[in-house]
């Protein structure tokens, strides 16, 4: 995807900000360096572009965050902790916490000295999130937290997790989400790795809870906001991931496409062949399409209108990690016995593009919000 194919979605400064991004990815594709491309891309600013402008970030939004985000991952080097650290921590902490909060934490999220981790997940609750037990309890100055949180990326390389849990309500006895910041030392958390055929550098833990002391400013925002805290992050998470998901389709089809220009069985390329061909055309047109819902999401949550955005971004999410099982596995096939070998780095994706379909919701709940949200259907749960 070039500028010139953005130009009546994009601002002259958005299209800058893609070129600029997709240059540093190409000459970082090869650097075999994942943490010294998280500090420059820090350094220059594309890791905090969405944060404000007075604790040190670019003063943009989350269209511009999941342009950084698609262009790595176009150019092959994706960096997944950005759907967790700037946009749904940095989000969250900008729009509810309080000032001291965004001293602490802002500037080190949008330079990339800091990362902070997001845990929602819990064992029992799923893609449930009115299951979820993990409980703070006030104590005498502060929190103390119990609970369980599962498949929490990058916990071992986050200084912090921000973490959902509930706390009761003194009027009517009930729980209510709430959100708050645990450091990696506090005493009483423990983290496990969890084992994984995906081969990815942030890793996923189990996180337990065990009377987990807390101070008083640990809880980011009103006790009382309830899930309008926890959507204002989990939205850019579904336009993130889309953004991850469409860097990847991009970066699979672009090498396959350059392989059957190349490749020969015959005597012409075996890009001339119906059968090798429009697969590759679908797979592109389908990537466009989940690359324009996923900018009307961008778009409709910068402009501030959440609820809107909460139907885009479902969407897009879905549309992308579609889009993206798809290029994949074309790509992969096109190749044929090299698409999976490890020279040519398509077999890796096959595990990873699936993640999109699954998480942070599957694409069944998203079907499921489509179908009550959008559609007025009955439930069925």
């Amino acid at each position: 995807m070039t500028a010139t194919r953005t130009a009546v979605l994009e601002t002259p400064e958005q299209e800058a900000l893609r070129a600029a991004v997709a240059a540093f990815g190409r000459k970082r594709r090869e650097g075999g360096d994942p943490d010294g491309l998280w500090a420059e891309a820090g350094a220059l600013g594309y890791l905090g572009v969405n944060l404000p402008a007075a604790y040190g970030g670019g003063g943009a939004g989350v269209t511009e965050l999941s342009i950084v985000l698609e262009e790595l991952g176009a150019a092959g080097c994706p960096l997944l902790m950005m759907i967790v650290s700037p946009a749904i921590c940095g989000t969250v902490i900008a729009r509810f916490g309080t000032d001291e909060q965004r001293r602490r934490w802002l500037p080190g999220l949008a330079d990339g000295s800091r990362t902070m981790a997001f845990g929602i997940t819990e064992p029992d609750a799923g893609s449930n999130a009115h299951r979820i037990t993990t409980t703070a309890r006030r104590t005498p100055g502060g929190w103390t937290l119990t609970g369980r949180k599962v498949f929490v990326s990058g916990v071992d390389i986050a200084q912090s997790t921000l973490v959902v849990g509930r706390t009761e309500d003194e009027r009517t006895g009930k729980l209510k989400p709430c959100l708050f910041v645990v450091d990696r030392d506090a005493p009483g958390f423990h983290r496990t790795p969890i084992p994984m055929e995906l081969d990815a550098r942030e890793k996923q833990f189990e996180l337990v809870f065990d009377d987990v002391r807390l101070p008083a400013d640990a809880l980011v925002g009103d006790e009382d906001a309830g899930l309008l805290q926890l959507f204002a992050g989990l939205n850019p998470e579904r336009i993130m991931t889309a953004a991850f998901a469409l860097g990847m389709g991009r970066y699979a089809l672009e090498r396959a496409v350059a392989y059957a220009k190349e490749r020969q069985v015959w005597r012409t390329p075996i890009g001339a062949y119906q059968a090798i061909a429009h697969p590759l055309a679908q797979a592109r047109i389908e990537l466009e399409c989940a690359a324009l819902m996923m900018r009307k999401a961008a778009a409709l949550y910068d402009a501030g209108d959440d609820a809107g955005a909460g139907e885009a971004a479902n969407m897009a999410k879905y549309a992308a990690a579609e889009a993206c099982v798809k290029a994949v596995d074309q790509s992969v096939h096109t190749l044929g016995g090299n698409g999976l070998t490890r020279e040519f780095g398509l077999a890796r994706l096959i595990a990873a593009s699936r993640v999109a379909r699954i998480a942070p919701v599957s694409r069944e709940m998203i079907l499921n919000y489509v179908s009550h949200q959008t559609l007025g259907l009955p439930k069925s749960y």
